[in-house]
Formats: structure tokens, sequence, C-alpha cells
């Protein structure tokens, strides 16, 4: 065979390798939508990929489904992955009055009705660790487990009046340049600037009204009804967090005997975002330590 014919061969097979690669890397494609939650607003959510169990993220607090950015192309290869806006969030609607752990709950389920997924683990970062507390318990036999991002480091924790007036004071004089001053005291100070700077930009824009009113939807459900919901909730919980707050998993365990905790070191609030490489691992071996269970039962 002639020499020049042997590397035009050559050549060709390696395009055709080159192409097929490119094809196995395509992303499956993104469909967005809305369901109406149980008061009637519009809530956005995206939906991307196929495969149980599926997974339904929920970002935290003045943030919205963005922040799931680096885990949707990594989990959508496997499972059906669902990223929503919470109701006055990123696309959802701001026509409601009072952003409540329960009306955000009624949130997650309006779509998970509305995509009428059967097994589904529930991601909940920060305030959607509530969230999805309260999700969980409205659909015990859709949800397989949940898994809380950088939260529910202690169940029995109550903010004093002191620690809430630290809050709510300068947010309440100064939305913007409070809600700045807080979003950074969540880095560590090895964090990455770039992100410092982009997520505390971000969450002190958000409408002061959600921002105000979701925290004291926060504050109330910590204080007073996380423990009566816990008492409903059947799925098992595993939370990824940081060290930068201290995980009480014994006190937990306590109201939860199937709690558990992976933690990630060195990092921040943000971990999913922080390194999501490591994030992505974890949470992969615990949704599948979540069907594993699930088969054993």
């Amino acid at each position: 065979m002639n020499r020049y014919f042997k590397i035009f061969l050559l050549s060709v097979f390696i395009v055709f390798l080159i192409i097929a690669c490119i094809k196995k890397e395509e992303q499956p494609s993104i469909k967005v939508d809305k369901a109406i939650s149980a008061n009637g607003f519009s809530i956005r959510y995206q939906v991307q990929g196929d495969g149980k169990p599926a997974l339904v993220f929920v970002h935290g607090w003045c943030c919205d489904k963005s922040y799931w950015d680096a885990q949707l192309p990594h989990f959508s290869q496997k499972y059906k992955v669902v990223v929503i806006d919470l109701a006055g969030h990123g696309d959802s609607g701001l026509e409601r009055k009072d952003y409540t752990m329960t009306a955000f709950g009624e949130d997650v389920v309006a779509v998970v009705n509305k995509l009428d997924l059967d097994q589904v683990v529930l991601i909940g970062h920060s305030m959607g660790g509530f969230v999805i507390l309260e999700a969980a318990r409205r659909i015990p036999e859709r949800v397989m487990g949940l898994v809380g991002v950088d939260t529910l480091q202690n169940f029995e924790f109550k903010f004093t009046q002191e620690q809430i007036d630290d809050w709510f004071t300068p947010l309440r004089a100064n939305f913007v340049e409070g809600a700045n001053n807080f979003v950074r005291s969540m880095f560590t100070p090895k964090a990455d600037s770039t992100l410092v700077e982009k997520i505390t930009t971000d969450m002190s824009s958000a409408p002061p009204t959600v921002g105000l009113g979701a925290l004291e939807g926060y504050v109330d459900f910590q204080n007073n009804e996380i423990i009566q919901v816990l008492q409903e909730v059947q799925a098992p919980i595993t939370c990824i967090n940081s060290d930068w707050y201290p995980t009480d998993v014994e006190a937990n365990q306590s109201y939860v005997p199937s709690f558990k905790a992976k933690i990630m070191s060195g990092l921040g609030h943000f971990v999913m975002m922080e390194d999501p490489e490591t994030f992505n691992r974890l949470l992969e071996r615990t949704i599948q330590e979540f069907v594993q269970m699930a088969k054993s039962n």
C-alpha cells in the first residue's frame, strides 16, 4: 500500500475518532419551563438529562438556579437533573408577599409533581436545606433521599435576639451594603477573589423585600419549626458541609438516626462552586448510597 495512502487513511481515522469523542461529550438538551405553585405563583425550572433517580437542586438565600452550573453538565450525563428558581429568585415571579420555608417547599413540590418524578433526591444549599425538608414531608412517596449542602449543621441550634438584630439591622438600613458584608463573611480568607466578587455582587442585588422576607422565614424555621418538620420527614439525610461551620452529627442523629455528614475542608459556604470536582464526587457517592438503601428496603 502506498505510504501516502496509509497516512491518508490514518488521518481519516483520527478525524472520525475526534468526532466520536465530541459527540460522546455533547450535553443533553436543556428544557426550560414553569410550574404553578400552591399559591398560584409561577416557578421557573430547567431540566437536563434523563435517568433515575432524578436530582432536584434547590438554591439558597438570594441565589438562583445558576449556582448549580458546575453540577448540571456532570450529573445530566447519568440522571435527570432539575434546577429550580424559588419564588422571588432568578426568573420566578416576585408577586409573593410571604417568603416562608413552607411556601418555598410548595415551590419544589409543584415542580416535582408537574414532572411526575417518582424517585427523587432533593439537594438544597444553605436555606435550600430547610426548603427540601418542607418539600420532603409533603411528598414522602416520591423522595428517596435528601442532601443538604453546607446547611443543617445543628438541628437544635436557636438564634438569639442579639444575633437576629446583628443580621437584620444593617440589611434594613442599607440592603446592598449589608448583604455585601454578610455574604463576604461566608468565605475563607483563601477563597478565590473572582468568585467572591461574583457571588457578593449577585446576592446583594436581590430585591430587599425578598431578601428580608426569606431571612425572616429562615430564622423562624430554625427557631420554631425544624424539629416538628423533621418528625415528618421519612427519607435519609446526608449533608456535604464545609468545616467552616462545625456539623454536630451526634446531636442531629438524635432526631434523624440516618443522618450523615461528609466534610469538605478549607472551604467557605459555597462548597459546590469553590471545589466542584470534590463536591460532585461526594454527591455521586451519596446518591449511590441512597440507591442502595432503597434497594435494601
